[in-house]
């Protein structure tokens, strides 16, 4: 078995600190999401070695990223919990309105339509 490019490696330790780092700002252990400049330097690269490998990797800048995992986690927030939209909107880090507007741009949904079908199932 051949052994995984550096690019792929970067992509990889990338899609984990998102896991890891979505998950501490929704139990509160971290207050903002990071920038993508941040979270290079934490992965000890720069910003544009990021971009690249990210991008030979998958295809899409990493914010592409970032953001399908942000609203992965809030689909499973609406889907599982009992939590308000405003609530998991907060947990997010977002006001209600802005929210809204995020999750309807990525999904064509709006969180509350998004929540009533997932009950109806």
């Amino acid at each position: 078995m051949k052994p995984e490019n550096r690019a792929a490696q970067i992509t990889n330790q990338y899609l984990l600190f998102l896991d890891r780092h979505i998950e501490d700002v929704v139990q509160g252990r971290t207050m903002a999401f990071m920038e993508i400049n941040l979270i290079a330097s934490e992965l000890a690269i720069s910003h544009k070695h990021l971009i690249y490998a990210v991008r030979k990797e998958k295809g899409n800048h990493p914010s592409y990223f970032y953001n399908q995992k942000i609203i992965a986690r809030a689909k499973e927030l609406m889907a599982y919990s009992s939590l308000s939209i405003a609530k998991i909107a907060f947990l997010l880090t977002y006001d209600a309105s802005n929210f809204a507007k995020f999750f309807k741009k990525w999904t064509g949904d709006t969180p509350g339509n998004f929540r009533k079908k997932i009950k109806k199932d």
